[in-house]
């Protein structure tokens, strides 16, 4: 747990002798950002390689790997009536060209993770002629 000190100094904000309480050291207080904690585990993450959508011939955008964080505390938004999220971490994609890159990454940020192995296409070969066949 980090402890952050703050020093007055000539900024006025403690005199000398008007504050005695804080002492020489100055005061301290606790950080509750979680990102001040390297102990703790961030949120969940999947790690997955994106499919080609239904719009696309080719498959550019299915290379790499993406870290996608998982979306807390989900609502619906009461002007528009839309599924909403006050959390912005969910808004982040990392981009990494392999899988053992995004893995280590994950290791190395103290982020919880799951893989989601991409499912191989079949390709079936035919020929234009087999359309006309009867079965």
């Amino acid at each position: 747990m980090f402890i952050y000190t703050i020093k007055s100094g000539n900024r006025g904000v403690a005199q000398p002798g008007s504050a005695s309480g804080l002492g020489p050291e100055g005061r301290r207080f606790k950080s509750c950002r979680p990102d001040h904690y390297r102990s703790v585990k961030m949120k969940k993450a999947k790690i997955y390689k994106p499919t080609k959508t239904a719009m696309q011939s080719g498959l550019r955008n299915t290379k790499n790997w993406l870290l996608e964080f998982d979306t807390l505390n989900t609502g619906i938004n009461p002007l528009m009536g839309w599924e909403t999220s006050k959390d912005t971490m969910s808004e982040v994609k990392l981009e990494f060209s392999s899988k053992e890159q995004a893995i280590s990454y994950a290791k190395r940020n103290n982020i919880d993770y799951y893989i989601i192995e991409p499912q191989k296409r079949k390709i079936i070969k035919k020929s234009y002629a087999d359309n006309f066949l009867k079965k």
